[in-house]
């Protein structure tokens, strides 16, 4: 077995304590993140904007910069996958929960509730799409790469340990190696299971709001509770099966499902006004790009409290899921480019969510617009399916969905445990299965302590609070990597740029 670091028993007390204290008064565990939440959003939304911008013009500057022909590898070293598997990978990582949940729930949000415009009119619509696309699109890929960027540079490149406070050796020094390190891994950690957490939670919710719009079955938290009990069961087989068997499986069954509901959805939706919807946003999206990334509205107040509670939000999100996503995009990435790595992350994915939220969004923004149902009565885990009650074979979508979300959830958590798993026994590839289910337990605890004590809200509430202090780590992981580009730029420099031909005398 391997060894179990301190990184494993530390987090673990902090979880059990987060958990004691949300079951003993949820109330007061409700507030607390509350609080958290109002004093980061308030006092620090200009930090999270200026942040994830100045990490999308990171990594447009190294691609752009000569270390983009700097392989995460030996130089020897050849990819792993090919490009077409590659792309699927990043595919898969790009699809998840999250999409199914907001994909027509945001865009109608926004469409009623726009930043600017003038709630239900042609100029929200317009806006809606394009916020979404601002949400899922190069920002949050950025903070994915360049956290999975950082990994494999170091870990492929220098034979470090594939842990986050390896990354920062090239600043902070031996440091990392004692009690500093342990708490850059803890972090991390933290911000893993929060975010996984929160993820878990929508998709209970989800599917509770599925079943209950198909078969009448109450939504509320008790049946939640037994559906995050079974996939946890799931879950955890699949984990004990291990990641070549299990999540295989799973990964090819969520791509079929994926592709059979977008595709279904495209034909029975509105497809002409989805296409025409899909054009006009990418040319809004790339025209109000820089607008929009540093947008707070410091003189008006509703404005502002539209941008916490989508644009922070969202930033803190792919915050804290970055040390996991990051860790396996950076598995999958050996022997590639920076170059080639960059541009495949930060666009391919985007994309894909760009075509989800035209398919879905256009559609659910027609349906409210035909006037024969109101979709703002609806929750929002149930939106999509009151979408489908407006459309043919509304009751094969709505299945598809919900299973869709339920093999999402299984491959997530299971996903998630490997990670945390890794992450708690010295970078191990191989992480012991008492370990992988002990995360996975503790995932599905603080998923449940966090709907009992206040629903979505408190799920984004916690989000935003962890995800505080991981930010700062992601700072200090640009400025390592920056620094050990720019020392190996020195060092290859005649490789990296043309040489002179000599001259036959």
């Amino acid at each position: 077995m391997e060894r179990i670091s301190k990184v494993f028993w530390i987090s673990l007390a902090i979880v059990l304590v987060a958990v004691v204290f949300g079951v003993a008064t949820p109330d007061a565990f409700e507030r607390v993140t509350g609080n958290i939440q109002s004093l980061i959003t308030t006092s620090f939304g200009w930090y999270y904007l200026i942040l994830v911008t100045v990490i999308v013009v990171f990594c447009v500057f190294l691609i752009f910069s000569p270390v983009g022909a700097i392989k995460l590898g030996k130089p020897d070293d050849k990819p792993e996958y090919s490009k077409g598997t590659w792309f699927a990978m990043l595919f898969s990582a790009g699809m998840g929960i999250g999409l199914v949940f907001w994909g027509a729930a945001e865009p109608l949000s926004h469409y009623i509730d726009p930043p600017l415009a003038e709630g239900g009119s042609n100029a929200a619509n317009k806006e809606a799409m394009r916020y979404v696309f601002f949400h899922w699109g190069i920002h949050a890929w950025a903070i994915y790469a360049v956290v999975a960027l950082a990994l494999a540079y170091f870990k492929f490149r220098k034979g470090a340990p594939g842990l986050i406070s390896a990354t920062l050796k090239p600043v902070l020094g031996k440091r990392m190696d004692g009690a500093l390190g342990t708490v850059v891994d803890v972090l991390a950690v933290f911000a893993t299971i929060v975010g996984v957490a929160t993820t878990l939670g929508f998709g209970a919710t989800q599917i509770n709001g599925g079943l209950s719009t198909l078969f009448g079955i109450p939504n509320n938290f008790f049946v939640q509770f037994l559906i995050i009990l079974v996939v946890t069961v799931l879950f955890m087989i699949s984990a004990w099966s291990g990641l070549s068997k299990g999540i295989k499986y799973l990964s090819n069954t969520n791509m079929f499902l994926a592709i059979g509901l977008f595709v279904l959805m495209f034909i029975v939706g509105p497809t002409i006004l989805t296409l025409n919807m899909f054009t006009d946003t990418i040319g809004g999206y790339i025209q109000n790009l820089v607008q929009m990334s540093f947008r707070i509205a410091p003189l008006n107040e509703e404005h502002r409290t539209w941008i916490n509670d989508w644009t922070i939000f969202y930033w803190a999100w792919w915050i804290s899921w970055s040390p996991f996503v990051g860790i396996f995009i950076a598995r999958v990435s050996k022997g590639r480019t920076i170059r080639e790595f960059l541009v495949g992350v930060l666009l391919l994915p985007s994309l894909v969510s760009f075509i989800w939220f035209a398919v879905f969004g256009t559609a659910a923004i027609d349906v409210q617009n035909a006037g024969n149902i109101d979709l703002t009565k609806f929750a929002t885990e149930e939106v999509l399916f009151g979408v489908f009650s407006e459309l043919p074979w509304s009751t094969i979508l709505s299945i598809v969905a919900i299973t869709l979300v339920c093999t999402f959830f299984i491959t997530s958590a299971d996903s998630a445990t490997f990670v945390l798993g890794m992450q708690t026994t010295y970078g191990s590839l191989t992480p012991p299965n008492s370990v992988k289910l002990t995360w996975g337990i503790a995932q599905s605890s603080v998923a449940l302590i966090l709907l009992y004590s206040g629903g979505l809200q408190a799920l984004q509430n916690a989000l935003i609070g962890a995800a505080f202090p991981f930010s700062l780590i992601i700072v200090l992981m640009m400025l390592s990597l920056y620094r050990s580009l720019t020392k190996e730029k020195r060092e290859l420099g005649l490789y990296l740029k043309p040489k002179p031909k000599s001259k036959q005398k």
